[in-house]
């Protein structure tokens, strides 16, 4: 694997070779998958999918392999992992998806970048738990959607964590010495590019399904499915720094408006002792698709 040392000067540079790299997934997602293996014909898609959803390098493996086996005949969209393992087969799985690269080898020789990696997807865990969660309260179309586009929403900085360490522990070290500044300002100084930007060109460029795209897309905001995502997304960067993070009033505010819900419910949901109003728990850190 190619580590990145000096930022590629736009953002269709970085495309032109991100999306093209095969990410390494966890270990620990390789040794469940192996345990999995051996009892293959007692396998089901539920059980599979919980483990590729733990994992958002090997989700974004799963759909993209999908999407470059989609035959000329096939309409819809694959946008869950439960129905991408429909279409690919528990067999077919275990022998398309065996010796996988690890994360945890390719970044041996920097171990600070693999604590940051394993931090981006503690968040991106935490996001998804309340993605679903939120997205059952609001009787969403299709929950898994939701999980899906929530797990993969960072999967920009998941990469820069992978094949640009080095360039990714620089954007962290600033904006831990100036809580100030805001991220598209270092990201732009450090990688050139914003990774939100890169995060929607990489996801055409892999050909994820429109709908996925659609609910990454933080301008699409005005769209209740687009917030349950984006709010999800915010509430665990914004926590992870301690729940006294000055962005979180707003955070609870958004969530309180989409779900309906009391300041005092929210917390009560967020399992945050309710004290004068305020959260002092801490807590461990083509065609536009249809999206209402």
């Amino acid at each position: 694997m190619i580590i990145i040392e000096r930022p590629y000067a736009d953002l269709d540079s970085w495309v032109a070779y991100l999306s093209h790299v095969q990410p390494p997934v966890l270990r620990h997602t390789v040794q469940e998958l192996e345990q999995l293996r051996a009892n293959a014909e007692r396998v089901n898609g539920r059980v599979l999918s919980s483990i590729i959803l733990q994992d958002p390098m090997m989700t974004l493996r799963v759909l993209a392999y999908i999407e470059s086996h989609r035959r000329k005949s096939q309409n819809a969209d694959i946008t869950t992992i439960e129905r991408a393992l429909m279409m690919i087969g528990i067999d077919p799985f275990f022998r398309e998806f065996e010796f996988l690269p690890l994360v945890e080898d390719s970044l041996k020789p920097h171990p600070q970048a693999l604590l940051g990696l394993l931090k981006v997807i503690g968040r991106a865990r935490h996001a998804c738990h309340w993605a679903r969660e939120w997205a059952v309260i609001r009787h969403d179309l299709d929950v898994d959607e939701i999980t899906v586009a929530t797990l993969l929403h960072d999967i920009a900085e998941i990469l820069m964590w992978c094949f640009a360490p080095s360039l990714a522990l620089q954007v962290r070290d600033q904006q831990t010495k100036d809580r100030t500044l805001r991220s598209n300002v270092v990201q732009q100084e450090v990688y050139n590019v914003q990774l939100h930007k890169l995060q929607l060109a990489l996801a055409r460029a892999w050909h994820l399904p429109q709908l996925l795209t659609a609910l990454m897309d933080r301008a699409k905001a005005d769209h209740p499915r687009v917030r349950n995502v984006t709010l999800a997304v915010d509430l665990a960067r914004h926590s992870s720094n301690g729940w006294d993070d000055p962005a979180l009033p707003d955070d609870f505010a958004a969530i309180e408006n989409l779900l309906h819900i009391s300041h005092e419910s929210l917390l009560r949901k967020l399992g945050l002792d309710i004290a004068g109003g305020s959260a002092g728990k801490e807590r461990g850190s083509g065609s536009e698709p249809i999206i209402q």
